[in-house]
């Protein structure tokens, strides 16, 4: 009996130990698992922008709660490779374009004109694979055609039909995939009758430079292009909505929304918070400028007053 006594009270002084050894063990590494849970994976594509939107949403969600974020910048194939790994879990979120998500991820053949209805589909088609848009920026990064500020005070353009009325008399200069694309260029002219005095092919990274040299006057442009926040260049603009818009917002993993409670109040509030000139002249703070993406995020938001000073 006294040797059952003495077995009992070193089992419960053992019990003891391991049950502090645990609690210790959690305080340790916590983030590795006791219920912890985890750091938020955000991912972007390989360009300036998608890194901008990042850290506007890292340091969002580390400002307004507990939770840790884990950025991977620069995924190479962008969509392509991202998504398939949002749907595995490896990532919770990244910024998407609608009209991207619609050609690439839902691989429709048709496009849908309406963005209302685009959107609608685009969220009841993503719910099926577990995953939602938690919002939209306010702008959208498509299609878009620039020219000098003095070219476009010579020829008093500011739309695309000024543009085909003077075209006659103008270079067009773009890159080889959208001169060459049946649905690019050859649909652009036909839509606004524009008969260009000549047209140059060159690589993307060329066009602004070629179009400041004058050696063209005008280019096909993205909508938040960094060179477009220079006061040199004008965006024309698409009076007959011939381009269709590309919205940036948000898509995340449900399961991630359940996961970190808060992350779903966070993400609605970076809905209609920027506008396209905003992304224009981040865009050029961090190419042209210099400045870092995280120095940018962190002083738009700021200036948004979404962060202390």
């Amino acid at each position: 009996m006294e040797k059952q006594m003495r077995y009992k009270g070193k089992k419960e002084k053992l019990l003891k130990k391991g049950v502090i050894w645990l609690l210790l063990a959690c305080m340790a590494f916590g983030m590795y698992g006791c219920g912890e849970k985890g750091a938020i994976k955000i991912a972007s594509k390989p360009m300036t922008e998608q890194y901008i939107l990042t850290e506007i949403i890292a340091q969002l969600i580390e400002a307004e709660t507990d939770y840790q974020v884990e950025i991977t910048k620069g995924v190479g194939g962008g969509t392509t490779n991202i998504h398939p790994a949002l749907t595995k879990g490896e990532f919770d979120l990244y910024p998407e374009y609608t009209r991207t998500a619609w050609l690439n991820v839902l691989k429709k053949e048709e496009m849908e004109k309406d963005d209302e209805k685009l959107y609608a589909s685009l969220q009841e088609e993503y719910g099926a694979m577990g995953l939602t848009w938690a919002g939209l920026y306010g702008f959208s990064n498509t299609y878009g055609l620039a020219v000098r500020q003095e070219t476009a005070d010579e020829y008093g353009l500011s739309t695309y039909s000024d543009l085909a009325a003077a075209s006659p008399q103008l270079v067009f200069g773009g890159n080889p995939d959208y001169i060459e694309l049946e649905t690019g260029y050859p649909r652009l002219c036909e839509a606004y009758h524009m008969q260009f005095q000549d047209t140059v092919q060159m690589e993307i990274a060329l066009k602004y430079e070629a179009l400041k040299n004058k050696e063209v006057d005008v280019v096909n442009a993205f909508t938040t292009d960094a060179q477009l926040a220079a006061n040199q260049l004008s965006l024309l603009t698409d009076d007959q909505s011939f381009f269709e818009t590309f919205e940036a917002g948000t898509v995340v993993r449900k399961d991630a929304l359940e996961k970190y409670p808060e992350l779903k109040g966070v993400l609605e509030k970076l809905n209609g918070l920027i506008s396209e000139e905003e992304m224009q002249q981040m865009n050029y703070e961090v190419e042209v400028n210099g400045k870092e993406d995280k120095e940018v995020a962190r002083q738009f938001l700021e200036d948004k007053g979404l962060l202390g000073q």
